[in-house]
């Protein structure tokens, strides 16, 4: 039984990284696969025509007009909407960079005649038997006031149509990325209108390169309709799906990792929110929505509405003011925090409060992991003097393993029976490894899917926690004048960072201080597993891997401290003692 704890132990800490490597990695690949099988078919095709036949009828019924553009400028954003179905269709987040050594803004949304289109818009559809002419997606409209949209400028629109309603719309926009469509009606006619008013967010194909699917990142059609949350992958979805729900109040959108577009109507109207995916000959279209149900307004009455558009950075504390300032429902829940919310939550809450004290996120995570490990420690402290007991039991171990050579049943119940007289538990080394698990995976998700974590730097050559360590161990970390990132397997799979190595280093020291394995295959093994660590998490976010590392020297004193006080002489102390009687012979 003690024979195999140390196996244990490493089939779970090979589990915890191998296992979402196989998801992270492996699975997307297949998915991608799947996707493009899927493409090809004549479904699409034939779905694409129908669609392209709807629009081609909306759009026939309006006149067709040149694109007028109005120019939206903030210090959060800056674009343009068109005038034509009030698209906003052309935006870039001047708060964030491109890339680290990319000082562009962001582009997020695009226009729709262009490579990629993405953009949101909100209109009317007018329904039975009095009047209809309502300003849909394709509708032109005149511009009145103002002539820039700006925080301090809104502008305010104007659609007469044919048949007595009047449209005047005013769009404003806030310091952040929050748009507000409000409309006035007024019904000139002699008959009573039924309005509905409905909005969508469209993206044509995929996000364009650098972007890639993690199983472990929620990207693509998303929204809440009443409270209930409703949303789909972009590679989980296969043209012509659709999903509804019905419900009052909420919000429809598309998002990425760290932005997203949102359509968000009055949050006390009926509503029906949808998502599809509308197959085309070129790239499909993600189509992600609501429409209210129908407003009757009287002969000379006049109707005042309004609704709005987020386009922007999905930073926590924004979605969450918005939340309770505009009471939009679950509006945070555009973080994908995962099925360990209930962990990712506090420790979010955790890693910002404290990156507020200690002047950074890195230092954060530093301050987190010592938090988890005095939760730990009662835990840990039990496994470690079990282990440093376990280590002091090896020569009588060894005694019952050469007494009993051919008899491996009696040779077991010789060392229970061992276990039992000296009070050890075999097991008790694991149990640290199972609580921290979840909390590992919780502290990744935290790290991986939040909008704080991009592009922050960490004392040292770190710019970036949420990429992988920009160093590599093929030019000596920087030291010799070469870039051997192009180089085949060195450049890509075996691109091994400072931090990565550092991680490995630790890894291995841990594992001096642990009891060896009495086989010799099994000591090869775990003698090569620190190596293998090191290679896997070479690609994952450094702050992940700082995390590991720091988390591995912790233990590696704890423990250390804990087998000294048991009188134990680690494989650490040997070492020592053999570099300073060869320092000596050498004197």
């Amino acid at each position: 039984m003690g024979e195999n704890r140390n196996i244990l132990l490493a089939i779970l800490i090979s589990a915890a990284i191998l296992i979402p490597y196989q998801i992270f990695v492996i699975s997307p690949m297949q998915e991608r696969q799947r996707a493009e099988q899927v493409a090809q078919q004549s479904a699409a095709v034939q779905t694409e025509l129908a669609e392209a036949a709807a629009e081609s009828a909306e759009a026939a019924t309006e006149p067709a007009v040149i694109d007028q553009r109005i120019e939206i400028v903030s210090e959060a954003v800056n674009g343009s909407l068109s005038l034509t179905g009030t698209r906003i269709d052309e935006l870039r987040l001047n708060r964030y960079d491109t890339e680290v050594d990319d000082p562009s803004p962001v582009e997020f949304l695009r226009r729709r005649d262009g490579e990629h289109a993405f953009y949101a818009q909100d209109g009317w559809q007018a329904l039975g038997e009095g009047p209809s002419d309502a300003p849909g997606f394709n509708t032109s409209w005149t511009l009145v006031e103002g002539n820039r949209l700006t925080p301090e400028t809104p502008i305010v629109l104007e659609y007469r149509g044919a048949d007595g309603l009047v449209f005047r719309r005013t769009i404003s926009l806030d310091n952040d990325y929050m748009f507000t469509y409000a409309d006035v009606i007024e019904n000139t006619s002699g008959q009573t209108a039924s309005l509905s008013r409905y909005a969508r967010v469209r993206r044509d194909g995929e996000p364009p390169a650098p972007w890639a699917p993690f199983f472990i990142l929620h990207e693509g059609p998303i929204g809440v309709v009443g409270t209930t949350l409703i949303d789909d992958k972009y590679r989980s979805m296969d043209p012509g799906d659709e999903t509804s729900e019905s419900g009052t109040g909420g919000w429809m959108g598309i998002t990425d990792k760290y932005w997203m577009a949102a359509v968000i109507p009055d949050q006390s109207m009926e509503i029906t929110g949808e998502y599809s995916l509308i197959g085309r000959q070129g790239p499909d279209t993600y189509q992600s929505g609501y429409v209210t149900q129908p407003l009757e307004l009287a002969p000379g009455a006049t109707l005042e509405t309004s609704a709005r558009i987020f386009a922007g950075a999905k930073r926590v504390d924004l979605l969450q003011t918005y939340e309770e300032d505009l009471g939009i429902s679950r509006f945070d829940m555009a973080v994908d925090w995962g099925m360990f919310w209930f962990l990712t939550r506090p420790y979010f809450w955790l890693l910002h409060t404290l990156s507020g004290f200690l002047g950074g996120i890195g230092f954060a995570i530093l301050a987190v992991t010592v938090l988890v490990k005095l939760i730990f420690f009662p835990l840990a402290n039990r496994a470690y003097v079990s282990m440093a007991k376990m280590k002091n039991l090896q020569p009588k171990m060894q005694e019952i393993r050469d007494k009993y050579a051919e008899d491996k049943q009696k040779q077991q119940q010789e060392i229970i029976a061992l276990y039992q007289r000296e009070k050890v538990n075999p097991l008790a080394g694991c149990l640290p490894i199972l609580f921290q698990i979840p909390v590992f995976y919780a502290l990744y998700k935290t790290l991986f899917v939040t909008l704080e974590m991009r592009h922050q730097p960490f004392p040292g050559w770190v710019e970036d926690l949420s990429a992988p360590d920009p160093t590599t161990m093929w030019n000596l970390f920087g030291l010799l004048p070469y870039d051997p990132s192009g180089w085949p397997i060195l450049g890509g799979v075996l691109a091994i960072g400072a931090w990565p190595v550092l991680m490995g280093i630790t890894m291995w020291a841990q594992q001096s201080l642990n009891p060896p394995p009495p086989d010799k295959m099994q000591q090869r093994i775990f003698a090569f597993l620190p190596f293998v660590f090191t290679i896997i998490l070479a690609p994952f976010a450094v702050g992940l891997v700082i995390y590991w590392a720091w988390n591995n020297f912790l233990s590696v004193l704890q423990q250390y401290i804990i087998m000294r006080r048991q009188g134990v002489e680690t494989r650490l102390d040997t070492m020592i003692k053999n570099w300073r009687n060869r320092g000596g012979e050498t004197g």
